[in-house]
């Protein structure tokens, strides 16, 4: 099994709060009761997510086919004087067959890319302290989010990939405020998807970086969030960078099980200090629909159009969001995880109904650069998913990129085609 490696930052501060942990327990043969109580008395959960890829890619020779399985263990103690400990164990595993090019791979002649690598490894492991009034602190590797799935926009853990991404942080959430949660992160390692036997390309990043986010639920109309992403990277100075933003989001009734959903985000981002760019770029988004429930077969259906545009003023100038679940964006294709430089608007439809026990997502994209306004190509995706019984999920996945052969385009100039099946188990 492969431990990511810790900085010297990380050991001091995980001696520094064992340590905390140590003075808090007094010498008694009660409290080591307690203590041994909190360790043994808590709880674990498995979980399982066996998939097939397929990936057919106009410019790679072969179709990649990838059968893999994702394994988790995990484990949260019991609380001890304000104090807990979770960790979850990850493991990756390629079955059957190996006819994928990835990061660590050198097949990308022949076969296209599937980011999913064999790899186990200790994918989140924190101490966790909630003894102070309304407020949680944790120390250690965690999946960080500020948005419900699949809305991670800026900060994700890629969860749609078999190997997440995990940040080694600081982190503190307050909710003494009503109605508002702020949370702050200081991440000194962020644990991409690619692995460790990844080349320096696609390596973890070694960090320094400052997260800030600030979310208030007074307005029922409308939740409202500001952040500040502060990004600095040792390895990766290029993807150094400063983004400050505004969001608002919400539902109103309008009539009888029929509610208007809506959605207005601006953010900019500016060249962090180490960062050899110049970089200044604006984000937009724009969505609005309805959201319908019904009492028959067909017991809910959302509608809405979606407006979402990254500059990109050529070159690296352009606005990125490295640390996002970028696959719930711009097509499940995965053909613009990282903005070109003329940018990237995305002009999208998207529906979700839920029909006879079984959840259905679809998507149309348009997609077209900033600079330039030329045309990149389209993108329909496809989804159906059921529960059975309590614990298990099936699904399939479909993902179809047309490139437009204009010749200015040239960020996305292949036809892909994906396919996916998968079930999964929670326990």
């Amino acid at each position: 099994m492969k431990i990511k490696k810790n900085s010297p930052k990380t050991n001091a501060l995980l001696s520094f709060l064992a340590g905390t942990m140590a003075i808090s327990a007094a010498p008694t043969a009660s409290a080591e009761e307690s203590l041994v109580n909190a360790l043994t008395n808590g709880k674990a959960s498995f979980s399982a997510r066996l998939r097939y890829e397929n990936v057919d890619q106009e410019n790679k020779p072969e179709e990649a086919n990838a059968y893999t399985a994702r394994l988790t263990a995990t484990y949260k103690t019991a609380s001890y004087y304000g104090f807990s400990a979770f960790a979850e164990i990850e493991s990756v595993h390629s079955l059957f067959s190996n006819n994928y090019a990835h990061k660590s791979q050198a097949k990308g002649a022949k076969y296209p890319v599937i980011a999913d690598p064999n790899e186990t490894e200790l994918n989140q492991g924190y101490l966790q302290y909630t003894g102070l009034a309304d407020t949680s602190i944790k120390l250690g590797r965690q999946a960080l989010t500020y948005r419900d799935a699949p809305f991670h926009r800026h900060v994700g853990t890629v969860a749609w990939r078999q190997n997440w991404q995990t940040l080694d942080a600081l982190s503190v959430i307050n909710t003494s405020i009503k109605d508002t949660t702020i949370s702050y992160a200081y991440v000194w390692n962020v644990n991409r998807i690619f692995g460790e036997d990844a080349s320096a390309a696609w390596d973890d990043f070694d960090s320094a970086s400052n997260l800030f986010n600030l979310q208030y639920t007074g307005f029922k109309p409308v939740k409202l969030e500001a952040y500040a992403y502060l990004y600095d990277f040792k390895n990766a100075d290029t993807f150094s960078t400063n983004t400050y933003g505004l969001r608002a989001s919400g539902g109103t009734p309008v009539a009888d099980g029929v509610k208007a959903i809506y959605t207005a985000e601006y953010a900019n981002q500016s060249d962090a200090a180490d960062n050899p760019d110049s970089i200044d770029a604006d984000y937009w988004l724009a969505e609005a629909g309805a959201k319908m429930t019904f009492d028959g077969p067909i017991k809910m259906l959302l509608v809405k159009a979606s407006y979402e545009l990254q500059e990109g003023h050529g070159g690296k100038d352009r606005f990125v969001t490295i640390l996002g679940t970028n696959h719930a964006y711009q097509g499940w294709s995965d053909q613009f995880l990282v903005t070109p430089g003329d940018g990237l608007e995305d002009i999208y439809i998207t529906a979700v109904a839920k029909a006879y026990g079984v959840k259905f997502v679809t998507a149309f994209h348009q997609f077209g650069s900033d600079k330039g306004s030329y045309d990149y190509g389209t993108e329909f995706n496809l989804l159906a998913t059921k529960k059975v019984a309590k614990n298990y999920t099936v699904g399939l996945k479909y993902a179809d990129f047309k490139a437009d052969n204009n010749s200015l385009n040239t960020a996305a100039v292949n036809d892909v085609t994906k396919v996916w099946a998968f079930v999964q188990a929670k326990f």
